[in-house]
């Protein structure tokens, strides 16, 4: 079964001639079946990018996955394409009014992570709707600063600077091997990141409301769960397509600034080389069992959540 997203989404066009199953509205409601409603909270600089990211995806799911995106009503975007976010998001704040329900929540990671929390322009609407996730959305998956102001808004958990940048393709591995959200890994695998901060990992491994699920002994801690599942932490980017990395490592030095080599990532480490994606299964598959898993656990009717 396909994503649900409007035909005038840049994404559409994209994903279609990636033979990614995506369906208009129109097509969508002559399926005699409900689809899961799966909310996006965007708050990427690189808008179009993470969308297409991220329902390329969860479109290779067999469910049908009706897509919402969210921004901050309290901040302006400086990176969308004129008129993109008037015609195809809506508030997170707008969503808290309507008291609108969903089987899953997806917030991204953001640019500001070296700012304290409550120094981020929209922290106070995203606290809310995290929140509101709590009694409204089945399961919330958090992604790099996403994680990290989701186990500070729940559970305290400090963000701590990093003497360098974590940038490059780590590898990690499974702590518990039959989890669903590992169903099909291999014992080890690959993920990109690229972070100038961390969690505090000795506070959540002391919090026990929350469970290390992957970890590795160079880039510490990778996901991490709580509820059975209802909320996940990813402090990485699985999502990641094979040249993001790469634009950023270009865009850093253009700027001037102090960046080194993503890790792991060019051939021979050289920059003129094509990276070659190593994590791109695995990414698959992780999004396919959580979708699996909101599928198989979520109430029918969203009131009963």
């Amino acid at each position: 079964m396909p994503i649900k997203i409007p035909k005038e989404l840049p994404a559409f066009h994209a994903l279609s001639r990636e033979r990614v199953f995506v369906m208009t509205s129109d097509r969508a409601e002559k399926q005699d079946i409900r689809p899961l409603k799966v909310g996006i909270v965007n708050l990427m600089p690189t808008t179009i990018d993470t969308e297409i990211q991220l329902l390329r995806l969860l479109g290779h799911s067999p469910l049908q996955v009706d897509i919402t995106f969210l921004n901050m009503g309290s901040h302006t975007s400086k990176n969308a394409p004129p008129g993109h976010l008037e015609k195809f998001y809506i508030s997170a704040e707008e969503i808290i009014l309507r008291k609108t329900r969903f089987d899953g929540l997806i917030i991204t990671g953001a640019p500001v992570e070296t700012l304290p929390f409550e120094e981020v322009d929209y922290w106070e609407e995203l606290a809310r709707i995290i929140d509101y996730s709590e009694k409204n959305v089945f399961s919330c998956m958090h992604i790099c600063w996403g994680a990290q102001a989701g186990l500070y808004r729940r559970y305290n958990i400090q963000k701590l600077p990093l003497e360098k940048k974590l940038f490059g393709i780590f590898p990690y591995a499974v702590n518990k091997q039959h989890h669903f959200l590992f169903q099909g890994f291999d014992d080890e695998f690959l993920t990109p990141q690229s972070r100038h901060t961390t969690c505090d990992c000795k506070a959540i491994a002391e919090d026990s409301r929350l469970t290390i699920e992957s970890e590795s002994p160079e880039a510490g801690v990778f996901i991490v769960t709580a509820r059975d599942g209802r909320e996940i932490y990813v402090t990485g980017h699985l999502e990641y397509d094979s040249l993001t990395l790469d634009r950023e490592y270009r865009r850093d030095k253009e700027k001037g600034l102090e960046i080194a080599i993503p890790k792991n990532y060019y051939p021979d480490d050289e920059p003129s080389k094509t990276p070659v994606v190593r994590w791109r299964a695995h990414a698959n598959l992780f999004f396919s069992n959580w979708l699996n898993y909101v599928y198989q656990e979520t109430p029918f009717n969203l009131d009963n959540l």
